[in-house]
């Protein structure tokens, strides 16, 4: 069988030390986030999945939102450790913003009752499979990625700054650049534990 993208898969790690020496321009870059998400599968083809790609200034001023965010919330003493945190993200080359555009949700949960309880879920599962294939296939390119989840604490800000719908639902924030550490040793559960096999 061929193994080009188990490979990929075993690659692809979280990275934090990202830095902004990117062979790429940004408009490669963002055609080719934009490609891969198009083309990712969602349930029922609800193509659920939004996303804003921040480069230069605006890639700065989401991880300054954050820590003005956080400033507010986390205790003095704390603040130092949660700063320095963020700016491993500064500086990384530039963010993805994930969303769920919730109104296609809400229409499907009308139109198929059955499946009402699900089509969130479905959703959740297209973000999955979007931010998979970003990730992997920026891994594909020599980069670094890593993912963040600070909704829906800057959830208000970031529609602010960046002109967000109100029916786009923030998901997370993913970073790349390029990798200035590599990620350490990685440990799995047991398979007997996560898998069955049936013949």
């Amino acid at each position: 069988m061929k193994k080009e993208l188990l490979n990929i898969t075993k690659n692809r790690r979280s990275i934090y030390a990202l830095g902004k020496d990117v062979k790429f321009s940004d408009d490669e870059l963002y055609d080719y986030i934009t490609e891969v998400i198009q083309n990712t599968p969602s349930a029922f083809n609800s193509q659920t999945v939004r996303a804003i790609v921040l480069f230069g200034e605006s890639h700065d001023k989401l991880w300054d939102i954050t820590a003005d965010v956080l400033k507010e919330r986390v205790p003095v003493d704390g603040f130092l450790r949660t700063k320095a945190k963020l700016d491993t993200f500064k500086n990384a080359y530039a963010s993805i913003l994930f969303f769920t555009e919730m109104d296609t949700v809400k229409n499907l949960e009308e139109k198929f009752t059955t499946y009402k309880d699900q089509f969130y879920n479905w959703s959740e599962q297209g973000q999955g499979n979007a931010q998979f294939a970003v990730w992997s296939g920026l891994e594909e390119n020599g980069l670094g990625v890593n993912i963040q989840h600070y909704n829906p604490l800057i959830d208000t800000k970031i529609k602010e700054a960046f002109d967000v719908p109100e029916n786009w639902k923030l998901i997370s924030q993913m970073n790349f650049g390029s990798i200035e550490e590599n990620a350490g040793d990685k440990d799995f559960i047991d398979k007997s534990e996560k898998f069955k096999r049936f013949d």
